[in-house]
């Protein structure tokens, strides 16, 4: 699979893993427009003066049926407005989306029976009632009433692990629990299409493991729901999805695996175990370019010392870096690559979109 920057008007690429599956999320040319905000003395002043700002850009992406598709970038890129636009909640100002072929502007409600999305300030959830009570309310505007409602109930408690807990008011669940019980709500409709705007993100690192993993074996690999879910998170981001886009003021700078992004774009970063940090072989790496030295850290007790080189090429030219190194005579106990972070590799990106462009 080929991993490139999202050139304007440029489809994304391939989907290897997901060839000739369905397309569950069609987004072609999404741009829209808000007003800025003011303070209400300018509104008064200067009622018809409003600025706009483009908080989509000419968004073009695909993702496949069955596919767990991350959407990262920096806050205020985009990401609840695209949210928004594929739930048919606001209408793009140009290009348009489909879900399972059908239109978010011309087949809005059609769309909403589809779609179902648990944004991460959602405070909606009645905490002075049961899990049952609120999910009986919800299903009720869903259209499901008497045995059918109460069958649907239990089925999505049992989905969500909380069929245990169904009797206690919500105001005494912990957070993982209200999380689920969100999720629960959006499974109603039995919705094909599932949004997540950082679910984990109140979570304590034990509980958001437990979480993902519950997203990946039920969500997607037992409901059948086709999930985008918007992160800040390094193991969701890694771990969890299949393919990400990375979203930054309001354009799709590239998509692909995480793996492959990484591997795209800049160099990686290695740590190298030796008893001579400055020995002429690294020196000369260096001078010629083929590493970059980050920095030495302090020897240890035993005289060997952490150096970090940065190593553009991916790890055949890593491999080539070693090999000159041990056939130099300089000492290796261990040679090791440090896995990028996710602020790293949107930076990484948005730098090389930033160069193209210029």
């Amino acid at each position: 699979m080929t991993v490139a920057l999202m050139p304007s008007r440029t489809p994304s690429p391939p989907v290897t893993a997901f060839q000739g599956r369905d397309i569950a999320i069609s987004i072609e040319g999404i741009s829209k427009i808000f007003p800025e905000r003011r303070p209400w003395y300018e509104m008064l002043r200067h009622p018809f003066g409003a600025e706009h700002v483009r908080v989509l850009n000419d968004v073009r992406c695909e993702v496949r049926t069955g596919e767990f598709f991350g959407l990262l970038g920096p806050n205020g890129a985009g990401k609840t407005t695209l949210f928004k636009t594929l739930m048919a909640s606001i209408t793009p100002d140009e290009g348009t989306a489909t879900i399972l072929g059908h239109d978010v502007i011309k087949d809005a409600a059609q769309v909403r029976r589809l779609v179902a999305c648990v944004l991460a300030t959602d405070r909606s959830l009645f905490w002075r009632l049961s899990a049952e009570e609120n999910l009986r309310l919800f299903a009720s505007l869903h259209g499901l009433h008497g045995q059918q409602r109460k069958n649907r109930i239990d089925e999505v408690l049992h989905a969500v692990q909380l069929e245990d807990v169904g009797v206690r008011m919500v105001a005494a669940f912990s957070t993982g629990m209200r999380q689920r019980l969100l999720i629960a709500r959006a499974l109603l409709s039995h919705p094909k299409i599932l949004l997540l705007d950082e679910p984990t993100r109140s979570l304590d690192p034990i509980s958001a493991r437990g979480f993902r993993e519950f997203l990946r074996s039920e969500i997607v690999d037992r409901q059948g729901c086709t999930v985008m879910l918007a992160t800040h998170n390094n193991e969701e981001a890694m771990e969890l999805c299949d393919r990400v886009g990375i979203l930054d003021r309001g354009r799709l700078l590239a998509v692909g695996p995480t793996s492959e992004l990484a591997r795209e774009f800049g160099e990686q970063i290695f740590s190298i175990w030796t008893r001579s940090p400055h020995h002429p072989a690294i020196v000369m790496l260096d001078a010629e370019g083929r590493v970059k030295l980050i920095d030495v850290l302090p020897a240890e007790s035993d005289g060997w010392s952490c150096v970090r080189l940065g190593i553009p090429g991916g790890r055949n030219r890593a491999a080539e870096v070693l090999e000159c190194l041990i056939a130099s005579g300089v000492e290796v106990a261990r040679f090791e690559q440090k896995d990028m972070s996710l602020a790293e590799l949107i930076e990484r990106v948005v730098e090389s979109r930033t160069k193209v462009e210029s």
